[in-house]
Parts: C-alpha cells; sequence; structure tokens
C-alpha cells in the first residue's frame, strides 16, 4: 500500500457517509476498468488549505473525448447493466457541497487518477460546525 499522510493532522468538516459514497463509487469504477486485475494505489496528502485524497489505477482508462462528459448524469461507457452513470455525477455534486473539488486525469490504457480536494478547517472544530 501507498501512504502519504502529512506530518500533522487535517481537520476537514464532511459528511463521512457522503464522503464513504464518493470513495467506493471511484473504487468501483477502478475494479471495473481493470478486469483482468492491475493495481489501485491510494493516498491522502495534506496541503495548507485543503487534503488531497488520491486514488491512481492501472486500467484501460477513459479515451479522450469521454473526459469532458465523466461528471454528466447517465453517461457511461459500461455495457447496459453494468452502470447507470451516476457514480461520477453524484460524487461530483456532493465534492462540490463540500466545498470541495474532483479531477480526473487519464491516458487510455495506461490507467486513471482521481484527485479530490476538500478544505481543511483551521482550529477546533465542534458538532454542528
Amino acid at each position: 500500500p501507498v501512504r502519504n499522510f502529512g506530518s500533522l493532522p487535517s481537520k476537514i468538516v464532511a459528511d463521512p457517509d457522503q464522503i464513504e459514497q464518493v470513495c467506493i463509487n471511484i473504487i468501483l469504477n477502478a475494479v471495473h476498468a481493470m478486469p483482468e486485475g492491475g493495481i489501485l494505489e491510494t493516498s491522502l496528502r495534506k496541503h495548507t488549505s485543503f487534503a488531497e485524497i488520491v486514488f491512481k489505477d492501472s486500467g484501460c482508462g477513459i479515451a479522450d473525448e469521454d473526459l469532458p462528459k465523466i461528471f454528466t448524469p447517465f453517461f457511461t461507457t459500461k455495457k447496459v447493466g453494468q452502470g447507470t452513470g451516476l457514480g461520477l455525477s453524484v460524487a461530483y455534486g456532493i465534492i462540490k457541497n463540500h466545498g470541495g473539488d474532483i479531477k480526473v486525469q487519464s491516458q487510455t490504457g495506461r490507467g486513471t487518477m482521481v484527485s479530490i480536494a476538500l478544505p481543511v478547517v483551521s482550529g477546533k472544530v465542534t458538532m454542528g460546525s
């Protein structure tokens, strides 16, 4: 496993169930992109104003012409019955609602990297904040 944690913890304010759903969607997409097996690396990076979660797979990648459409609801390149095209659209909405950003870099035949940035909260974090 690849791990890249900053020297000090970062605090974010987020709905854990929603962030879990985002991660599950991204991981499932990676698994589907590697039907013969492959490598999925995850890492956490700390920046000054945001925490970053990175998923990098060695799968089939996303075609250049499809990249601009991947967050569009109901867009999918999967076969009928294998996906609804809602996973990345929902993930995008959740991350944006948390004040964050989600970016995808991909190359056909070489894999995909999904980067999620969520704002870091400074000072004490209390329930209801």
